[in-house]
């Protein structure tokens, strides 16, 4: 028992401390005085997930069209301008792609950058609504492991990031991770539109090979600043590392199955289903594939004769 306690002392004394050195800018920023409320954001979005598919269960799924054409679109505007914020901020700021430390100063454009940085975060805890429109809709399929895993990492690890390190090297990832989002909730928009786009979203695939090279070269970029001797925390760049060849296998495992695989392969006698490609793993919004399309014809055909026959 005096052991327990002695570990709860030194946790509690090293948490202290670690605030002691956080960035002061952004204390009295919303969410940022204690990382309890993104935990507890966090917690009811593992709740929601768990317990939305027995919410579900025995309700009509919801088709929310336009919802999801508002909510796509608006994404699409909130990391344009948090791609464009950070460009500016950086470009006035000198910012150098190379190597860049953290300048805690009041000065105008680092705080620009860090609001920008707060403003990515935020939209990590918006994105969670991805997952609830998949459970109002009944897309329990498109809920995998790197869906959930994304995004609640995603969203829970950022509060770190704004807490102690709102600048220097932490923009590169947000700058480049916001534009490709750009791309992305671009492509769930126009999918949500209706079928009459299909014929113009042939590029769904490079979404996932997009989020990929992302990968590749953010492990790159942190490595060379390793190399370097960059002056930002190590500690930081090596999780960093570390966090992103998850998502390297995760992806290209998605890719694969996805891509790779005959059309229409069979596992367990039943069709793969492609899935959206994305950080979160799903299928996109709104759209209907020829596969499944194709599928509902011929069962369809197949019930119409096996009611003809017993006829």
């Amino acid at each position: 028992m005096e052991t327990v306690s002695e570990l709860l002392n030194d946790t509690l004394r090293l948490y202290s401390w670690s605030l002691s050195i956080a960035d002061k800018r952004v204390e009295k920023w919303p969410l940022m005085q204690s990382p309890l409320p993104t935990l507890a954001i966090s917690t009811i979005y593992l709740l929601v997930v768990w317990l939305g598919p027995k919410f579900m269960k025995n309700r009509e799924p919801f088709q929310l069209r336009y919802l999801l054409i508002v909510y796509n679109f608006g994404m699409v505007i909130l990391n344009f301008f948090i791609f464009k914020e950070l460009f500016l901020g950086a470009r006035a700021a000198g910012y150098s792609y190379i190597c860049q430390t953290v300048d805690y100063s009041d000065d105008v454009n680092e705080v620009r950058v860090a609001s920008a940085l707060w403003w990515y975060y935020v939209s990590k805890g918006v994105e969670y609504f991805d997952t609830v429109f998949f459970l109002l809709r009944k897309k329990f399929n498109h809920i995998s492991f790197l869906h959930v895993y994304h995004h609640c990492t995603m969203f829970t690890l950022w509060w770190i990031g704004i807490k102690w390190v709102a600048g220097g090297q932490s923009f590169f990832g947000a700058h480049m991770n916001s534009l490709i989002h750009v791309v992305m909730y671009l492509y769930y928009g126009l999918a949500a539109c209706g079928p009459h786009l299909q014929k113009y979203l042939w590029w769904k695939k490079y979404l996932t090979i997009l989020q990929l090279v992302q990968f590749h070269v953010t492990i790159g970029h942190t490595a060379l600043s390793l190399y370097i001797d960059c002056p930002f925390p190590k500690w930081m760049h090596w999780a960093l590392i570390v966090y992103a060849i998850t998502f390297i296998f995760l992806f290209a495992n998605f890719y694969y199955r996805t891509y790779r695989t005959p059309k229409g392969h069979m596992r367990s006698g039943k069709p793969v289903m492609n899935g959206k490609p994305s950080m979160n793993g799903a299928a996109s919004n709104g759209t209907i594939s020829k596969l499944e399309n194709k599928a509902g014809m011929e069962n369809g055909r197949k019930k119409r004769k096996g009611k003809s026959k017993r006829e």
